[in-house]
């Protein structure tokens, strides 16, 4: 079936995070102004309707009239629909045994730190990173041993000497990778994940690769997960339908630990989770039956990304912006307007009154960026980038 991702839905009122939130955003100081005129791109949230065959799960979950304790193994549903999208899409054979539920990335990610470090070990992430990833560290008592991108011209590499030293300290156990990154958009190569895999190995690094956006990448793009170019078994790997489905709400990752050692303690840490029944009927027909949304979806959001470039360098030339290789999310540097970060927020978020995320929650040094996400109907985004273009 054809998909109308053209297609606005008002959202106020529905108890969105995007939408709905004003006061919490207010006061945790991520914006001045939040009104019923604001327009938000600032969470890794789609404004389009799910894939017509999650729908249609659901409904029928909700006829069985009864949403009691469930278990997602207890047939081989859940399973054989998470190994088949993977190996169909990626060629990527998991391990049925590997499989963990977690409700959430970010969730896994604390429980990671805690069940493989130590109060003040060292956790090596790659900053500008998605903010949560700082959090998860610094939240349990751990520190932050930051390899920073290298960003050439908007086009970010790893620094790897540096990567090196880093794993080489003794106190540094954990390395915390995004892939595809988030916000820069990078799809790492193969013998760029090889590299970090081996350094982590060669200095006994627990690597975590968050690879919950491998999904979302560009119609021209391959992504690689790392356990398809090299050995896991110093690695956990977080995968999610949530990102690629636009079912956040519904609080359904899995974890891939194939070392059996790293999946007891981790399981130690966490104890036991289990995905809600809409969880469970969501995924087996995502997996099951969600290519063709996907695919549409992909040709949209290029097709958004066409418009933003396109916009950037005929309206806002000051502004620099590289098409993303994966992910959602457009990384803006403003750098070249000559403005202060607080004047291109206030330009932005007071004036526009468009809601984005200022660069420094990614890090020090992205200051000048703005994270934009845009998978919204074009006009939303048309809109939004008028908007801020008369402000600069």
């Amino acid at each position: 079936m054809k998909y109308n991702f053209d297609e606005i839905i008002d959202r106020h009122g529905t108890n969105s995070l995007k939408w709905d939130s004003r006061e919490l955003l207010i006061n945790l100081g991520f914006t001045e102004r939040y009104d019923d005129e604001t327009i938000p791109l600032f969470v890794a949230d789609m404004d389009f309707t799910c894939p017509k065959p999650v729908l249609d799960a659901l409904h029928a979950r909700v006829e069985q009239k009864m949403f009691g304790y469930t278990y997602h193994l207890s047939d081989d549903r859940y399973l054989k629909a998470l190994q088949g999208w993977f190996n169909r899409r990626h060629g990527w054979k998991i391990n049925p045994e590997s499989v963990v539920y977690s409700p959430g990335t970010v969730f896994a990610l604390h429980i990671a730190v805690r069940a493989f470090t130590r109060p003040g070990d060292k956790v090596i992430i790659q900053r500008p990173v998605y903010a949560p990833f700082t959090s998860a560290v610094e939240q349990n008592g751990r520190r932050i041993a930051n390899n920073e991108l290298i960003n050439d011209n908007g086009y970010y590499r790893i620094h790897f000497d540096e990567l090196e030293r880093l794993a080489a300290d003794p106190t540094a156990t954990m390395m915390i990778l995004c892939s595809p990154h988030n916000p820069v958009g990078r799809i790492w190569t193969p013998d760029e994940l090889r590299r970090i895999n081996d350094i982590c190995r060669k200095n006994e690094v627990i690597l975590i690769s968050d690879e919950i956006h491998g999904d979302l990448i560009r119609k021209s793009a391959v992504f690689y997960p790392l356990a398809q170019v090299t050995d896991t078994d110093n690695a956990i790997i977080c995968t999610a339908i949530n990102k690629t489905f636009n079912t956040a709400g519904l609080h359904c990752s899995n974890i891939i630990i194939d070392n059996p050692e790293l999946r007891k303690s981790f399981q130690k840490v966490m104890g036991i989770q289990s995905p809600s029944p809409f969880a469970i009927s969501a995924l087996i027909a995502a997996y099951n039956e969600g290519e063709e949304w996907l695919e549409q979806l992909k040709e949209y959001l290029d097709g958004n990304f066409d418009y933003l470039e396109t916009f950037i360098e005929k309206q806002m030339p000051d502004v620099q912006f590289r098409r993303p290789e994966g992910t959602y999310i457009a990384w803006l540097d403003f750098s070249g307007t000559g403005l202060s970060p607080e004047e291109i927020h206030d330009r932005i978020y007071n004036r526009a009154n468009v809601f984005l995320e200022d660069g420094k929650i990614f890090g020090a040094g992205s200051e000048s960026f703005q994270r934009l996400c845009v998978p919204t109907p074009r006009k939303i985004l048309e809109t939004a980038l008028e908007r801020i273009a008369g402000e600069f």
